[in-house]
């Protein structure tokens, strides 16, 4: 579902790479921790998924899609397919819930029918469909991050991403946003999230993996706490698919 392989990426003027020949492979429906400090190569890691980044070296393959054979006229079109979740939560304003949701699903080319029978459900299942009517900045943080969510799932994508989704939320609002992701997670949506909060990683003890200085320094693949000190890393188990990545071509 996510393949990376081998993946290097440096930015000019940096000493060291953002990323140093990372390998990882995330199974369809497995739900991700992405942990490190700042700086480790969390943020960049998802900038290749997304392809705001390209890599110096090494394949990048999403959802059967090689990243490799995606034109940039196509990039728009590759991102609808995914989900993604920011920690600001980037909202449109002057539109209503019910519009943030719709908006996406305009922009993807659904129907007006289409929509009205979707905005709704999606909705519900973030516990917001009372709340339709009312614009962003009546709702309160976690409310916001729920609007964020239901536009990035309303297109049902096989993969969601959500890059720091609880760094402005309180304890319990936080508690509910992952308790939603899991959720969804297990509607059969492959997560991926990255976080510093160590409680909900500890909490959910799903796979985690752990980055440091551009490299994975552990890969928790169950039960895994969060443990930035790659001296535990006993469990570490990069995934280097080799042949797997032979003539697995596709262009959107």
């Amino acid at each position: 579902m996510i393949l990376l392989d081998s993946v290097t990426k440096k930015y000019p003027g940096d000493d060291e790479p953002a990323l140093d020949s990372v390998s990882l492979h995330i199974e369809p429906n497995e739900f991700v921790f992405l942990v490190g400090k700042s700086g480790a190569g969390k943020s960049t890691l998802m900038k290749m998924i997304t392809k705001e980044e390209i890599p110096d070296s090494g394949k990048i393959i999403i959802g059967g899609i090689d990243l490799d054979y995606v034109k940039k006229r196509d990039i728009p079109g590759y991102r609808r397919r995914l989900g993604v979740v920011f920690q600001d939560f980037k909202l449109l304003p002057r539109r209503t819930v019910y519009e943030n949701v719709a908006f996406a699903l305009e922009i993807a080319g659904m129907s007006g029918k289409e929509i009205r029978k979707t905005v709704p459900k999606v909705l519900e299942l973030v516990d917001l469909l009372d709340q339709a009517k009312k614009f962003p900045d009546q709702l309160s943080g976690g409310q916001q991050q729920r609007v964020s969510i239901a536009r990035s799932v309303a297109r049902q994508p096989k993969i969601l991403i959500a890059d720091e989704p609880t760094a402005n939320l309180d304890k319990l609002t936080t508690e509910e946003i992952i308790g939603l992701l899991k959720k969804i997670n297990d509607f059969g949506t492959t997560i991926l999230v990255t976080t510093h909060n160590e409680n909900i990683v500890n909490t959910l003890k799903k796979r985690v993996v752990t980055l440091k200085d551009g490299k994975i320094v552990n890969d928790q693949k169950n039960h895994g706490i969060y443990e930035l000190n790659e001296a535990v890393a006993s469990e570490h188990r990069v995934q280097t698919p080799g042949h797997a990545l032979k003539n697995k071509k596709k262009v959107i």
